[in-house]
């Protein structure tokens, strides 16, 4: 029996030929036997049953507190912020990250990061998780507004948080990371100069509400769309409840396109630098790097990192493993480096 054969393994072999051995090990016995595709009724009942291995509770970690920001539409949307720890990095006032999580703006809470925010804070700066509202109890777009709305929280609120609104940085993961490219846009067109826009495995395109994946323009959409993370399969399940076929249309009138598919953007120019990062075997790998070659021709200030061998899901490996570490490294560098904060 071939190792691409072995039970559970379920990784195509042009695939599992370009994966880092850590993660197919680490596939097999853990990631391979856990529930998939679930109904949202079930997600939302035992939302701890289906959360990432490294998802942790950190609501009763030092310097963690939890908030409510209210939304365009009164909505409540909760927030956790994590400050440093002063004896290392002074008494502040400090610079903030805004960080929003993954999950195909349908699943993950205020557990999905939390031990990212637990290293990121680690640069010397507060990093304000926002749960931003999922579908499909609330209709696609709304998330943008959400975030949006914790931006402007953050800035009113900057003396009870100890922050400095004029060092504020952007962030997420997939979802998240569309989210803050929209949120980009968004800064720029009020006026809000960003240090950074820090993506991870993002989405540039309205890739959820399509009908096969032939639909997508880039490579490594059809390359992956059988991997063992983030597969076509798990894409079209987010789909359902996104982009529902009988309101597809209706969503799509209700925004403007590029908060879609954020590569459509009319305009690139003037925007905050950005560090996006990929992973070699994912399906979203090629459109995210897409979206940094726009920012460049605009003149833009990019970083774009590709992780060889990496899933989709690096970040959320063991905290042992190497491509999670230098995952890690690499934010806390670009957050210190963009709020220019001494190591």
């Amino acid at each position: 029996m071939t190792s691409q054969e072995e039970p559970g393994s379920g990784i195509p072999p042009h695939v599992l030929s370009k994966l880092n051995p850590d993660f197919v090990q680490f596939f097999r016995d853990v990631l391979s036997k856990r529930p998939r595709d679930v109904s949202i009724e079930e997600l939302r009942a035992h939302p701890e049953r289906y959360r990432a291995p490294t998802a942790i509770d950190t609501s009763n970690c030092e310097r963690v507190a939890d908030y409510e920001v209210t939304s365009e539409d009164g909505a409540k949307i909760p927030v956790r912020v994590y400050h440093p720890d002063p004896e290392k990095h002074g008494d502040g006032p400090y610079p903030v990250h805004m960080n929003h999580h993954g999950g195909g703006f349908v699943i993950g809470d205020l557990f999905t990061d939390g031990r990212l925010c637990l290293s990121m804070r680690e640069a010397g700066v507060v990093v304000v998780d926002v749960n931003y509202r999922h579908c499909p109890e609330t209709v696609f777009g709304k998330a943008f507004q959400d975030a949006w709305a914790a931006i402007q929280w953050v800035i009113d609120s900057s003396t009870t948080l100890n922050i400095n609104p004029s060092s504020i940085s952007v962030g997420g993961i997939s979802a998240g990371g569309h989210i803050s490219f929209v949120l980009q846009h968004m800064a720029r067109d009020a006026g809000l100069p960003l240090k950074l826009c820090l993506a991870s495995v993002p989405p540039a395109t309205d890739c959820i509400s399509f009908d096969s994946p032939a639909d997508s323009l880039y490579p490594s959409f059809s390359e992956f769309a059988n991997g063992p993370v983030l597969p076509w399969d798990r894409i079209k399940y987010f789909g359902q409840s996104v982009f529902p076929p009988e309101k597809r249309d209706e969503i799509r009138k209700m925004w403007p396109e590029w908060w879609l598919a954020p590569i459509k953007a009319p305009n690139f120019k003037g925007l905050c630098p950005t560090f996006i990062r990929t992973a070699e075997c994912d399906v979203l790998r090629d459109e995210g790097e897409a979206y940094g070659l726009k920012l460049v021709e605009g003149g833009n200030k990019v970083t774009i990192k590709r992780y060889l061998g990496a899933v989709h899901t690096m970040m959320y490996l063991p905290l042992d493993n190497e491509q999670r570490k230098s995952y890690d490294e690499d934010a806390i560098q670009a957050l210190r480096e963009a709020h220019g904060l001494a190591k």
